[in-house]
């Protein structure tokens, strides 16, 4: 099911551009993950989906307003005195006007922490957990809104590679039955578990992560097409052999 259908979008903040001509369609079976330099428009690409900025010019269309975010630093003050249940409570927010939980919501709320494996957890502070567990709570946090696509900003900086394994683990296993949209510079990690790869930059150029061989690379050397993006790079310099350990 198409999701997100981008046409011709554009946008600028104060006449300075940062997307131009993006098109692309998003179905919710695929696990995308967005790529490209510092400044070049991934965020903004996020921050359009979600309806927080409105296009300068094309369209941007959503099948769903359904959506779980999580944003960048989610929790700059660690010592911030809230549970971890609590904090995946927040998702239900929406259904409660004047912020009193059900016990469905505390449901639903220990649910998600059991999808990210943080249930045993649920009793402790936020700041006694290392980045990569906050990080899997706010994942949690993002499923008790019962969101049918997960849109994620750098889920996995400043989290050891052992906890950004984790992290995509997770997202993989959601992504059977939820849209999954991250913004990430892990290329050596994300490229293990993406379906497609979106690499921004000004403009947005969409590749199929099987089809990104080195064979399918030297091709496109050889032909005309102007675009060889790291993605490609990487790709084409990726080693596919199995390798003996050296005798020391």
């Amino acid at each position: 099911m198409i999701m997100v259908r981008v046409s011709n979008l554009s946008f600028a903040y104060d006449k300075e551009s940062v997307l131009e001509n993006v098109s692309f369609e998003y179905d919710n079976s695929d696990f995308l993950a967005i790529v490209g330099p510092n400044g070049g428009g991934k965020s903004t690409l996020l921050k359009l989906i979600l309806g927080l900025l409105k296009p300068t010019s094309g369209k941007m269309e959503l099948s769903s307003r359904e959506i779980g975010y999580v944003p960048q630093n989610t929790m700059p003050n660690g010592e911030f005195p809230i549970s971890v249940l609590d904090v995946a409570l927040i998702g239900r927010l929406k259904n409660n006007s004047f912020g009193f939980y059900k016990k469905e919501d505390r449901q639903k709320a220990f649910e998600a922490l059991e999808k990210v494996g943080m249930h045993e957890y649920a009793h402790k502070k936020i700041g006694e957990l290392s980045m990569g567990q906050r990080q899997k709570v706010f994942i949690a946090r993002a499923l008790t809104c019962e969101a049918r696509l997960l849109i994620l900003d750098e889920p996995t900086a400043s989290v050891d590679m052992q906890g950004q394994v984790q992290i995509y683990n997770i997202l993989k296993s959601l992504n059977h039955n939820k849209g999954i949209i991250v913004v990430s510079h892990d290329m050596d990690v994300v490229l293990g578990y993406a379906t497609k790869i979106a690499y921004v930059s000004r403009t947005l150029f969409m590749h199929e992560s099987s089809a990104l061989t080195k064979e399918a690379f030297f091709e496109k050397l050889q032909s005309n097409e102007r675009h060889n993006c790291p993605v490609d790079v990487f790709m084409a310099n990726t080693c596919t052999h199995n390798h003996t350990k050296e005798k020391r």
